[in-house]
């Protein structure tokens, strides 16, 4: 049974947008589980927490996370106009991305597959 014309569903999907303030970077060459480990530690946090904690991580996904932190507080300055200093990271999750498959020449003619993982990673801000 449908539920209404297409431009309806279209028009009350498009009505509860999320007005956040966020940033996503996608194809980062870090791979899921280590991206986790560095958002694990930040989500919740209050945003000059989190960047202490990224600056002095020293983990290679901090540096990019650290980034794009940064670019998500001054979407939610510059865009929002809220104040950064009532910011925290209400959501940061990492997705997989698309893998890049290399080969490895081993002994005797083989070949053994290098999977080189991305990710996408999502970073929404808050005010409390």
């Amino acid at each position: 049974m449908a539920k209404g014309h297409r431009s309806q569903i279209k028009r009350a999907r498009n009505a509860n947008k999320d007005t956040r303030p966020s940033a996503k970077l996608s194809y980062a060459r870090v791979s899921v589980q280590k991206a986790c480990y560095v958002l694990d530690v930040i989500r919740g946090k209050d945003v000059a927490t989190a960047l202490g904690i990224l600056t002095y991580n020293p983990r290679y996904a901090s540096s990019v996370i650290k980034k794009l932190l940064e670019s998500a507080i001054a979407n939610a300055e510059n865009n929002n106009g809220m104040d950064v200093e009532k910011l925290y990271i209400a959501e940061c999750y990492a997705n997989k991305a698309p893998t890049m498959k290399r080969i490895q020449p081993r002994a005797q003619g083989r070949a053994y597959r290098i999977e080189k993982r991305t990710s996408h990673i999502s970073i929404v801000l808050d005010e409390r």
